[in-house]
């Protein structure tokens, strides 16, 4: 996760994101994915098996809302880029890849 002047709180989001996930999901914060306008942004990886079969990152941007937190886990956990579709509430936040991302 990479944050900018928007975030409402990203320590925060960060701690229920690692709550929530667990240790099976790795969640880092960034300094800058050139995508500042945006922030927060959040890049998805997919699993190992989910790349392998050609699954992509999947780069969100203004992720400033409980309810997009809760989407995002709740995607994640079900398996993410390349197992489950995007929900509707983060597929209005998806973003290109920034150029440094690519």
């Amino acid at each position: 996760m990479a944050v900018g002047r928007r975030r409402p709180d990203p320590a925060g989001q960060m701690r229920r994101l690692r709550a929530v996930l667990g240790r099976e999901h790795d969640v880092r914060q960034s300094r800058c994915l050139d995508a500042c306008s945006q922030a927060n942004v959040m890049v998805v990886q997919p699993a190992r098996q989910a790349r392998r079969a050609g699954a992509k990152p999947v780069w969100l941007g203004l992720m400033l809302h409980e309810e997009m937190l809760d989407d995002l886990a709740a995607w994640v956990l079900a398996g993410g880029p390349g197992v489950e579709p995007l929900p509707v509430l983060l597929s209005l936040s998806e973003l290109p890849p920034a150029r440094r991302g690519r």
